[in-house]
């Protein structure tokens, strides 16, 4: 007779690959069910974007086979629940974890990864929202196709708040939801501080497991007012192979040392990395260069977390409010899908220092 306790002991030998502890010790083992030789039970992992879901369920299967039975037949199933280490609660009290879109220059394509990195996100199972702080440049009521929307009001906890609207599962809230198509956002940099306060305070997010901050380019009020109200759980560097946008780069990571409190820099996104024309497929053209990415993924002690070559459906999909990660059996989509495990992949990993160093 196969016992609970056997399985556990089994278990007890696999590790999860980021956070270095087996899986009995993180409590990630659920609901053990046994049936003569049939073994069934559930993972819980860090986020369903986990990128190494199918190593841990082969690693399990090797595991009981070894330690308990060689013939028992093994079905494990995949759920989530999406790590935080969140103590303040006054400030977005739902949200588990709050990341920000930085570049040093503006037309590197921030605000489309930004957009695309939440639309893969969702689709991998994971409650997301977006916050549009680039006031003066909103972008994301346009890239998720809801201009002319407007927010409403609802009195939550006996205070009037905000609800975002929401479009593709993604819950999205921008200044461009206040104004006119064609107008101006003319405000001075204590309005435009206290816009984004408002947009933190008195908008009602709810649950979820990651809200991304669409940051302005370069380095200014929007960033000190966020990096100093928001706990931020680290910032995705978003920046092309070239040299300016590089340095650009460089200086809006520099900008994270200026609070008290250490931001990690999850990693950096290249874009634009290259071009290949439809009737060339085998060739690629480096526009802008090459080994921008990787130059300020060691100079951040980051990693690089992917490589975004200029395709016309990522910029189809912007310019018709349908993200190009939508499309999830193109090339682009699955670059997408790629780039959400990994940015999952670092924030559970920094969950799980900051739990280890608080231990």
């Amino acid at each position: 007779m196969i016992t609970e306790k056997e399985i556990l002991h089994a278990l007890s030998h696999v590790q999860e690959p980021d956070l270095h502890k087996d899986l009995v010790t993180l409590n990630m083992i659920k609901d053990i069910q046994i049936n003569d030789l049939n073994i069934e039970f559930t993972i819980v992992l860090t986020t369903p974007a986990c990128p190494l879901k199918g190593k841990i369920e082969r690693d399990c299967v090797a595991a009981i086979h070894q330690y308990v039975n060689d013939k028992a037949v093994v079905k494990v199933h995949m759920s989530s629940n999406v790590s935080s280490t969140r103590q303040d609660k006054f400030v977005l009290p739902g949200v588990r974890n709050i990341v920000a879109v930085i570049s040093g220059k503006g037309g590197v394509g921030k605000s489309t990864i930004a957009s695309n990195l939440a639309m893969a996100l969702s689709l991998s199972g994971a409650k997301v929202g977006v916050l549009d702080a680039d006031i003066y440049g909103p972008s994301q009521a346009l890239m998720f196709g809801l201009q002319g929307e407007q927010p409403y009001m609802e009195e939550v906890d006996g205070k009037s708040m905000m609800i975002p609207l929401e479009k593709h599962g993604v819950k999205v809230m921008s200044v461009a939801f206040l104004l006119k198509p064609d107008q101006a956002v003319a405000w001075r940099g204590p309005m435009v501080s206290s816009a984004l306060k408002q947009f933190v305070s008195d908008v009602s997010w709810g649950e979820l497991d990651y809200l991304i901050v669409d940051m302005p380019p370069g380095t200014g009020d929007v960033h000190l007012t966020l990096l100093q109200t928001t706990p931020l759980t680290g910032v995705v560097a978003v920046t092309t192979p070239q040299e300016v946008a590089l340095a650009d780069a460089q200086k809006a990571i520099a900008m994270l040392s200026m609070v008290p409190v250490k931001i990690p820099v999850l990693g950096v996104v290249e874009n634009m990395s290259w071009f290949t024309p439809v009737e060339l497929p085998d060739n690629k053209y480096f526009i802008f260069g090459e080994g921008g990415g990787e130059k300020l993924a060691n100079l951040s002690s980051s990693s690089l977390l992917a490589k975004i070559p200029l395709y016309m459906g990522i910029m189809k999909g912007a310019d018709t409010g349908e993200p190009a990660a939508l499309q999830q059996d193109s090339p682009y989509g699955k670059i997408y899908s790629q780039l959400a495990q990994a940015v999952a992949q670092q924030v559970a990993i920094v969950n799980g220092k900051t739990s280890s160093a608080s231990a």
